[in-house]
């Protein structure tokens, strides 16, 4: 029997101590697990801590880049309207500059008109002079007291063609349509083979296109470009023409007329004018106004 009690009395032991050591093990493993648990949750406050100053640093670069849009966006739209306000500056520039050197063009042609009218009247006088100092003393008038054959009807004749031209031209730079075209139109009847008779059909031409007539303007600058290529307003002409063609809306027949005049007379001022023409074109720019 005190054998049997001295082997049950470790055995005793052991099973007293298996329960506070499994105890003593499992308290150690919830110990572990809320030190875990603990260092997750301030992971996990770091981690929000760290992307709630993220997230508001990327919110302060979003506002500035949005600032900076809007303010690139107010910048474009002020080029946008400086550029628009240069084009519109230059199409009005271009038609006064037009509008220039049609001027210049005329005062040359009337300066021109008047040195010949000067040249005529000191060959007159000369001619004039050479008949008085060869007219014989024989000479004398007839009955009627005049030199004229008896019987011999008046003609009514036109006015020297220089008096014809200059009087025309001052209507036209006076803005007299109405009587500059009839005396271009007179100048042309008697004159036809005038070295100025191809200006006079060009100041036709353009006075129909100042009153809106492009229709006809159209086959009066034509007349210019076939009966007179040669002559120094065949530039115009050819500008004026294209100009008529797309006042008419005739768009395709209009840019071929101003890229023919270019090709004909590439450093001709019309050609850069039309140069010009087709460049607003291009870009959209409203139509031109007539007397461009």
């Amino acid at each position: 029997m005190r054998i049997r009690h001295f082997v049950l009395t470790p055995a005793l032991v052991i099973l007293t101590l298996l329960p506070a050591h499994s105890a003593f093990a499992v308290s150690k493993e919830i110990i572990q697990l809320q030190t875990q648990v603990q260092q997750l949750q301030d992971q996990l406050t770091a981690m929000k801590t760290s992307f709630d100053e993220r997230m508001g640093v990327m919110r302060n670069l979003l506002e500035q880049s949005t600032d900076n849009m809007n303010k690139i966006a107010q910048q474009i739209d002020a080029l946008n309207r400086t550029l628009a306000q240069q084009a519109q500056d230059s199409a009005t520039k271009g038609d006064q500059l037009s509008g220039q050197v049609q001027s210049l063009h005329d005062s040359v042609d009337e300066l021109k008109a008047r040195v010949a009218a000067l040249s005529k009247k000191l060959d007159d006088m000369a001619a004039a002079q050479q008949n008085l100092n060869n007219a014989a003393p024989t000479n004398a008038p007839n009955g009627n007291g005049s030199g004229a054959a008896p019987g011999a009807q008046p003609v009514n004749q036109a006015p020297p063609a220089d008096v014809l031209y200059d009087n025309a031209l001052r209507d036209y730079n006076a803005a007299k349509y109405d009587l500059a075209s009839g005396e271009f139109s007179d100048f042309l009847k008697f004159y036809s083979d005038n070295d100025r008779a191809g200006n006079a059909q060009f100041y036709i031409a353009d006075i129909e296109y100042r009153q809106g007539n492009f229709d006809a303007a159209v086959k009066d600058y034509d007349k210019v470009l076939e009966q007179y290529p040669g002559g120094n307003k065949a530039p115009a002409a050819q500008l004026k023409k294209g100009f008529a063609l797309l006042e008419l809306g005739q768009r395709e027949a209009g840019v071929r007329e101003l890229h023919a005049l270019i090709n004909r007379y590439p450093r001709s001022v019309e050609a850069q004018q039309a140069r010009d023409r087709l460049a607003r074109l291009s870009g959209g720019t409203k139509k031109g106004k007539p007397g461009e």
